[in-house]
């Protein structure tokens, strides 16, 4: 069930009427039968993929609680203490190996198959057969990370063991971010779980609002930027040099908006119901540089490899050749997390790469800067620190957008050898003039429908220029006059019924990243 489809939004307010109709004990229960009924309806098999993971978790999660919390200081640890705590480890580390094992078999093993087969045909050995493809369920690479996230907080004594298995499921399956996030910890959503809220209007009217401007941002902006990006990657031969690089630029726009506005859905679907997810974008494309970029996108997943892999590797504590060696190893492992492919791979490992050049010329730029800056403020006022002129924020900001747009050119590209095919057509010709000439509007989208798209993603800066300021633009828009809010209101439906749902070349798109 897509959240961009007439079904959920005749799914949601029921789930929501019933949820609140019910005494508050078992508003839980409610919620999973209703969560579950809602991951089958892509494959009802997979379900039990779904319910694997939750045992398991939860098994283990029962047995850490019960031998006790880790002990920091493992020199005061008696003999006792020693065993329970390899009980732990060993435990912990079974569990991890066989969620991911179930992971790596769905989401990697022709994958590793297809790499098996490029090795043999160079020692003239004959490939091994795979003859049945592996359909990937549905928000695995989601539910597992959630579950390992929670089993790790029990292991740290971060969180309580959850002793009620029904709670525990609800918080893995739990509906509106379960097959592409946001990555919730079990410190925020799991007890949310555990106490539900009262019947809140406000909360009504920010899930609603909520709601209706994640699906402008996927039906208007997502969708219709797909059709520009399919139309030149499809087809680079008819459509080369500065038509790839729109097309990139275009398809940062639509990556974006699809991922943002699912992520927007799922929180507002579940404010309605009291319940508050994490953030999971703030306003990303105003970052100034990589490093930044990556605290403002997909939040929710790099506060997880953070944590529960770039600490434990040793994050920045070894030294600065470590801290490199870690980023690398983190983004290149995110970027296999995203896909079966080398080109999923080197995004991961390009956007590492951006970050530790980025790091060693910081180094050499705050050296190089730093007397004229110290004069600077000693002349203007040595009390004050000197702020970035805008000609060096716009640059900053503008250079960190091309460099993630020309990485995401290996994400969009669907295979290695095909990022590198688009790389050539995009420099083979010098045809800057179709970004001014009209060219843009021969593209797959008609001019008032391209005018449309354009004016979108100028409000979307516009509220994301309030959000990267700190301000939270739903509930500022609430609190305007009646009218205002009205007006508001009238022009996202008007906008998504019109060239979202019944305009041009309409088609109801599944959201990008239900495919990792």
């Amino acid at each position: 069930m897509l959240f961009n489809t007439p079904q959920y939004l005749l799914f949601l307010p029921l789930v929501v009427l019933v949820y609140y109709c019910l005494p508050k004990k078992v508003r839980y229960i409610w919620l999973l039968v209703t969560s579950y009924y809602f991951y089958m309806q892509w494959n009802p098999l997979y379900v039990t993929l779904l319910f694997s993971c939750t045992f398991l978790t939860y098994l283990c999660g029962r047995i850490l609680g019960s031998l006790g919390a880790e002990n920091a200081n493992m020199q005061e640890e008696t003999g006792a203490e020693r065993k329970a705590a390899l009980k732990r480890k060993a435990c912990l580390v079974v569990c991890i190996l066989l969620n991911l094992g179930i992971l790596g078999f769905f989401k990697y093993f022709q994958f590793g198959i297809s790499i098996l087969n490029r090795l043999l045909s160079v020692i003239h050995v004959d490939s091994v057969s795979w003859g049945n493809d592996i359909l990937l369920p549905v928000g695995i690479s989601f539910y597992t990370l959630q579950a390992l996230g929670y089993l790790i907080d029990v292991y740290r004594g971060d969180i309580y063991a959850e002793k009620d298995f029904l709670r525990y499921a609800l918080f893995v399956s739990f509906f509106p971010q379960l097959v592409a996030g946001p990555i919730e910890r079990s410190k925020n959503l799991l007890v949310q779980l555990k106490t539900p809220q009262s019947f809140s209007y406000e909360n009504l009217r920010k899930g609603a609002l909520l709601v209706l401007y994640g699906l402008f941002l996927k039906m208007v902006i997502a969708d219709r930027a797909a059709v520009i990006v399919d139309t030149v990657y499809q087809d680079r031969a008819a459509y080369p040099g500065f038509y790839v690089a729109a097309a990139t630029v275009f398809f940062s726009i639509q990556i974006y908006c699809d991922f943002y506005g699912y992520s927007t859905i799922a929180r507002g679907s579940a404010l309605i119901m009291g319940i508050r997810l994490m953030e999971n974008f703030n306003a990303p494309y105003y970052s100034k540089s990589v490093k930044e970029f990556w605290r403002r996108w997909h939040i929710s997943l790099s506060g997880w490899f953070r944590d529960y892999l770039y600490i434990p590797l040793g994050g920045n504590r070894k030294g600065r050749l470590r801290k490199q060696g870690n980023l690398l190893t983190v983004f290149t492992v995110s970027g296999l997390w995203h896909g079966a492919s080398f080109s999923f791979v080197f995004w991961g490992l390009l956007n590492g790469v951006y970050q530790v050049v980025g790091d060693v010329f910081s180094k050499i730029g705050k050296r190089f800067f730093e007397q004229i800056r110290k004069r600077r403020e000693d002349r203007e006022n040595p009390e004050e620190k000197a702020e970035e002129h805008f000609s060096t924020v716009l640059f900053r900001t503008i250079r960190t957008f091309l460099l993630i747009s020309f990485a995401w050119l290996f994400f969009r590209a669907g295979g290695m050898m095909s990022a590198l095919r688009m790389l050539e057509s995009m420099f083979s010709q010098n045809n800057w003039t179709i970004l001014f000439d009209g060219s843009l509007y021969g593209l797959g989208v008609a001019r008032n429908y391209m005018n449309v798209l354009l004016g979108s993603i100028l409000l979307l800066f516009i509220v994301d220029y309030q959000k990267y300021h700190g301000k939270d633009v739903a509930d500022v828009f609430l609190k305007q006059g009646w009218w205002f809010r009205v007006s508001g209101i009238m022009c996202l439906l008007v906008a998504i019924l019109l060239y979202g749902c019944y305009g041009e070349l309409y088609d109801i798109q599944q959201f990008i990243y239900f495919q990792f």
